[in-house]
């Protein structure tokens, strides 16, 4: 029994991903032993994060770096430092800006709801979002003519959440953003590269730290050192309620190092055998049809897609999903195609041992 069934809730198996609403990732044994170390000590927290920043900045390139207690706080901090920058005065006003420069933009089909809507982050800052164009076209002229003197900066999202049809590009938000002398802010949370995006013109760029880096409850945000001195400073306002403690800054520092160390091809070579086994595994089952897919956004992640044959098995894809998290163990997978009867099998969280099981309930349930 692991350590939330022995207080009395069921076993956990995570076909779906790196999901919040699923503890997101695992963390190494190093990462937790810098943790127990962090906490069995003190610091002068203000320190820390000017320390990690620096630290964490080696590694993407960035000028600075702020370290958050989420992608998610993230965004809203980006938002308000940029809106404040570092005028005490007006950070204590937050989340109050009337009167000041506080309209984000950002693309129709980037206004997602991860777990919560984008735009409630902009609006924790003290922005204001305005989105653009249609949710599956956008055009520069849309974004340009959206700009006004009450502008703040623009927002581009990278994610499988987004439209991945029909939007601006990442190069051309920041062509149309520093053409108006205006900051591109760039919500990458769950990519896997902590590099590109400020390559690609992004003058800060959000990251989670606990998705792809597989660190504690954490994230951060790097760029250009002018936006982010008066990030931290959020702190000192709307930040203490989004504040990271020490043992989660040391976690994530430690994380981030072990990831510049991977075996990216190790990592995608084990998906890929896994994705494999379930396959084999539901080889026989007529009642569903099996492929490989890559994710929607491009990432080296590699699923099972399962499509339901509706007139065979007489269930939908959410019945599907139901029956998956009433077994001995619950089965989680990824729900965004359940309408259409498909689910996806994530394998970056599940072993070989896992994914026998999974197939082994699908047959269950089928029959």
């Amino acid at each position: 029994m692991n350590i939330y069934e022995n207080i009395g809730l069921k076993r956990v198996i995570n076909g779906s991903g790196k999901m919040t609403a699923l503890g997101v990732s695992k963390v190494s044994d190093t990462v937790v032993e810098t943790m127990k170390q962090a906490g069995q000590n003190f610091v002068v927290i203000d320190d820390l994060i000017d320390k990690i920043g620096e630290l964490i900045s080696k590694f993407t390139g960035g000028e600075d770096t702020c370290v958050t207690s989420s992608a998610s706080a993230a965004i809203a901090l980006s938002v308000a430092g940029i809106i404040t920058g570092k005028n005490i005065s007006l950070i204590e006003k937050l989340p109050c800006t009337e009167g000041l420069k506080n309209r984000i933009i950002l693309q129709k089909g980037h206004a997602v709801n991860y777990g919560a809507p984008i735009t409630t982050m902009i609006r924790l800052g003290g922005g204001v979002p305005v989105e653009v164009g249609y949710s599956n076209e956008v055009k520069p002229e849309h974004v340009e003519e959206a700009i006004d003197e009450k502008t703040a900066a623009l927002l581009y999202v990278k994610s499988h959440h987004a439209v991945q049809k029909g939007m601006l590009s990442i190069e051309e938000m920041a062509e149309i953003a520093h053409k108006h002398n205006l900051p591109l802010i760039i919500d990458a949370a769950a990519e896997e590269d902590i590099q590109k995006y400020l390559l690609k013109g992004g003058d800060l760029v959000i990251y989670s730290g606990a998705k792809a880096l597989c660190g504690p409850a954490s994230g951060f945000v790097t760029g250009k050192k002018i936006y982010i001195d008066a990030i931290k400073l959020q702190y000192k306002g709307i930040g203490r309620a989004m504040k990271i403690g020490k043992m989660c800054m040391m976690g994530l520092l430690k994380a981030v190092e072990e990831y510049a160390d991977r075996n990216e091809k190790e990592i995608v070579e084990m998906q890929l055998k896994l994705a494999n086994l379930l396959i084999t595994e539901l080889s026989d089952e007529k009642k569903v049809e099996t492929s490989i897919v890559q994710d929607e956004a491009g990432r080296e992640i590699y699923r099972v897609q399962i499509k339901l044959n509706e007139k065979l098995t007489n269930m939908s894809g959410k019945d599907f999903m139901k029956h998956l998290r009433e077994g001995e163990a619950e089965i989680h997978v990824r729900k965004h195609y359940a309408n259409m009867g498909i689910v996806n099998v994530d394998m970056r969280a599940l072993t070989e041992n896992d994914v026998k099981y999974i197939a082994a309930r699908i047959k269950e349930i089928l029959k």
